[in-house]
């Protein structure tokens, strides 16, 4: 889950030692925060709800997950959903027989505890599934990178979308991206593919502009082509629909990640949330229960950039098949005996990945895969 992968990397950059003295204040009982992560779309399938409890700081530990809670779901036609507890702790999901989110519709998301000395009741505010655009259009550009020698391109990956009916005026993106690598000798597992989910922050608010039109959206930018762009790469982008309160969240949240480090710099508990405890409206809440129309989009690119795949350049010194092993003593231990082969030999290599592309990736091929040209 992103949010609790972002409030971590934020807390860890709170703590990180640096080359002053630390100054560690006094601090007295500390009190736990309910930290909640979780997502309702209108896309079929499963919604996850994550609940945990804060650590402090200073002890550089995840939040705990917090099992046995009744989780439930209510919209603005009356009607409620439960979720059931998953073997993963702290994780409660929808039944996607039976839950389903609509555009249009408001929801609320109810949790009762059970850790507490005394068990509390936390509600999110209403929450409306505002509707999404679909993505125009998705494409690249080539660039070359700064001081390569020789002259290495990668590219840049930009959206255009726009929403005539200006339901949605606020925009957060993620994407998914997935590479076709080779390995350079031929060996059994030479093609693998690796997905890569990062947890950047992307957002938008059109609200000011004339129209809302968005032109040339940056996505990412590929400036470690190697061996990304050496084949075949494939880019998926889900679109959300925020109202004006979660893209602020997102913004603070964005905003103290980037600024993180300084004494006077926001804490977490410093960035609004849509959550409350009902007998202690006081007590603090962590996290964001999102509601999201999406849209998605896929873009593949299979194209010549300049510069060299060194990835396996050393595995050709490296590595060695031989049916003499007495012969190799320069290299290092036996990878796999290679029965298959007349007379069959023995591969010696320095490093695993030269023979074996699933030490990186994973040899079965996407679904999709096919599917882009």
């Amino acid at each position: 889950m992103k949010i609790l992968r972002l409030i971590i990397i934020l807390l860890i950059l709170i703590n990180a030692d640096n080359c002053t003295i630390s100054y560690i204040p006094k601090i007295g009982v500390y009190d736990e925060a309910l930290v909640v992560e979780g997502m309702i779309t209108d896309q079929p399938g499963i919604n996850s709800i994550r609940i945990s409890k804060s650590q402090p700081i200073w002890k550089k530990l995840y939040p705990k997950p917090i099992t046995g809670c009744k989780v439930s779901i209510s919209d603005d036609l009356g009607k409620t959903y439960n979720l059931k507890e998953t073997a993963t702790l702290g994780v409660y999901v929808t039944d996607q027989a039976s839950f389903q989110g609509v555009a249009g519709r408001i929801y609320t998301l109810h949790i009762r505890t059970t850790y507490e000395p005394v068990n509390l009741s936390y509600e999110s505010l209403p929450m409306k599934m505002i509707p999404v655009p679909p993505i125009d259009s998705m494409y690249y550009e080539k660039m070359t990178i700064p001081q390569s020698s020789p002259t290495i391109e990668g590219c840049n990956i930009y959206l255009n979308t726009h929403d005539p009916t200006n339901n949605c005026r606020f925009y957060r993106w993620e994407y998914s991206e997935t590479w076709e690598f080779h390995i350079i000798l031929d060996f059994p597992n030479k093609v693998c593919w690796i997905t890569n989910n990062p947890s950047e922050i992307l957002i938008k608010n059109s609200s000011l502009l004339t129209e809302n039109d968005i032109k040339k959206q940056p996505v990412l930018s590929i400036t470690n082509p190697v061996d990304r762009l050496s084949v075949k790469y494939s880019v998926l982008v889900n679109q959300f629909s925020l109202n004006e309160d979660e893209y602020i969240y997102w913004e603070r949240l964005k905003n103290t990640i980037d600024q993180t480090g300084g004494l006077y710099d926001m804490i977490p508990a410093a960035i609004p949330n849509n959550l409350f405890c009902l007998e202690e409206p006081n007590k603090k809440v962590l996290g964001y229960f999102s509601v999201s129309a999406v849209s998605s989009k896929r873009l593949f690119i299979k194209d010549k950039f300049a510069g060299p795949n060194t990835q396996y350049s050393k595995c050709l010194n490296d590595t060695v098949f031989t049916t003499r092993p007495d012969t190799v003593t320069y290299l290092g231990t036996i990878i796999k005996v290679l029965s298959d082969r007349v007379p069959p030999g023995i591969i010696y290599t320095n490093d695993r990945g030269c023979v074996d592309c699933t030490t990186r990736g994973s040899n079965i091929k996407p679904v999709f895969w096919d599917s882009g040209k």
